[in-house]
């Protein structure tokens, strides 16, 4: 009798264990079953820290795992698009890459790759522009054509080779007399044109909204291709017969050689969070285009167009 008890008891540990080992085996092969790192290779407070925050809250019931934002700045967001080619790629690591970082990809020599990483979705387009303090000598696009033609105007922008030095040099090449001046602190560099430190501003309107509707700063021209409801009297590029635009994008990204079952699962995350009331009206807070949602498999043909039209205004500007 003692030893079927004993037995038994043996029995049951056994099965204890097995049914132990099968739960963490189970919650291995569960996805996500951890934090999931979200990289933004920006500074904090920037346009790409935020929506990275909010994109991280709306994902975090979604796939019942937190989404931390981890700030890694530096080298027009190539710093941070390291880190995540230098994770694995096993869907722990995202991150939502800028089309700062992506007119790199214009260069000859670019180090950067579409084939390294996979998108996720494209979940925010903005029209970018010139801004200038409202207290300043700066009033209209008229004004800047005006001084830049007779002394050297000071542009604040994310790094050179991104959308913002491109449009410079572009205007550079009209004759302009404008500089690119780098920050890589979007809160410095907002705050540039403020201090006297820069004249003109390279940035989307709804990264700088409170300085924008607390009338501190204001836009003077906004590179689109039609003019933007929000402002209705500010001039856009085409109009002027500028044929630059080159609008901000933010893409969410994993890195090449993800399981395709993982990349399902965070693309479709990401759309419902995209159409949901909440990232719409944030969308409507950022003067964002409404419609700025484009699909993971679609959204790199966007990409793809959008380098073109990169590539050919920079082959349109002459070398220096």
């Amino acid at each position: 009798m003692q030893a079927s008890v004993r037995w038994t008891r043996i029995s049951a540990a056994a099965l204890a264990a097995c049914a132990l080992l099968m739960g963490v085996a189970a919650a291995q092969d569960r996805y996500p079953s951890r934090p999931i790192d979200f990289v933004v290779p920006w500074g904090p407070g920037g346009g790409a820290d935020q929506v990275a925050r909010k994109l991280g809250q709306l994902l975090e019931p979604e796939l019942k795992v937190s989404l931390p934002a981890i700030n890694v700045p530096g080298a027009t967001g190539q710093t941070g698009h390291a880190k995540l080619m230098a994770a694995n790629a096993d869907g722990y690591t995202i991150e939502v890459m800028t089309g700062d970082t992506f007119a790199l990809l214009a260069e000859p020599n670019s180090k950067l790759k579409l084939s390294d990483f996979i998108p996720l979705g494209i979940v925010i387009q903005q029209a970018s522009g010139f801004f200038a303090a409202e207290n300043g000598p700066l009033k209209t696009w008229a004004d800047v054509e005006k001084a830049a033609k007779e002394r050297p105007l000071k542009v604040a922008v994310t790094g050179f080779d991104s959308p913002d030095d491109i449009t410079v040099n572009y205007f550079v090449a009209k004759g302009l007399k404008l500089n690119s001046v780098p920050y890589a602190k979007p809160s410095e560099r907002y705050t540039s044109i403020l201090g006297g430190h820069a004249d003109l501003l390279y940035e989307q309107a709804g990264d700088v909204r409170s300085f924008v509707d607390t009338k501190q700063i204001r836009p003077l021209i906004l590179f689109y291709g039609s003019t933007v409801a929000d402002f209705p009297n500010v001039p856009v590029s085409t109009s002027l017969g500028h044929n630059i635009t080159l609008p901000q994008f933010r893409v969410i990204l994993v890195k090449a050689g993800t399981d395709p079952s993982q990349v399902k699962l965070l693309s479709d995350a990401i759309a419902k969070a995209a159409r949901s009331a909440d990232f719409k009206a944030y969308l409507k807070e950022q003067y964002a285009d409404e419609a700025s949602f484009i699909p993971g498999p679609e959204s790199t043909k966007y990409m793809q167009a959008w380098l073109e039209d990169a590539k050919k205004i920079i082959a349109s500007i002459p070398k220096k």
